[in-house]
């Protein structure tokens, strides 16, 4: 007879729903508001309402793709299921796509000024993946 011992089981979420991801996400989601806020301040007061307008729809599109990874993430970890390699890339690549079809038809569509849109969306993009990282390398450097 093995001895096997008993491995501290990871209680996972009883269910996901948006809501707790825009709970779980509240920083992330203050922050595309702070910088919706001040770029409307800024570009507003040269004139630029257009451009301000890109930009912050960038900041959203951006936001909504993150909401929607941690959406699809915490659905996926609270069913227990493992997924696929080939699962978790389909799964980014259609999102990928969609978002990307979204923001390029908006800039066509609002050029010139909506290449805005487009840097708000990479700005957003850096922003969220710096507050993504900076408690992940504070939990490695704990341990």
């Amino acid at each position: 007879m093995t001895d096997v011992a008993a491995e501290p089981s990871v209680a996972a979420p009883k269910k996901a729903s948006v809501l707790k991801v825009v709970r779980d996400q509240r920083k992330t989601v203050l922050v595309a508001v702070v910088l919706a806020v001040a770029v409307f301040w800024i570009a507003g007061q040269l004139g630029e309402w257009r451009l301000a307008t890109a930009i912050a729809i960038g900041f959203a599109l951006g936001l909504l793709n993150h909401l929607v990874t941690e959406y699809w993430l915490l659905r996926l970890i609270s069913s227990g299921a493992q997924p696929t390699r080939g699962a978790m890339i389909r799964s980014t690549m259609v999102r990928l796509l969609v978002l990307t079809v979204v923001a390029v038809t908006l800039a066509v569509v609002w050029w010139p000024d909506g290449i805005g849109l487009l840097l708000g969306l990479a700005v957003f993009r850096l922003i969220a993946l710096v507050m993504t990282t900076i408690p992940l390398l504070k939990e490695l450097k704990s341990q």
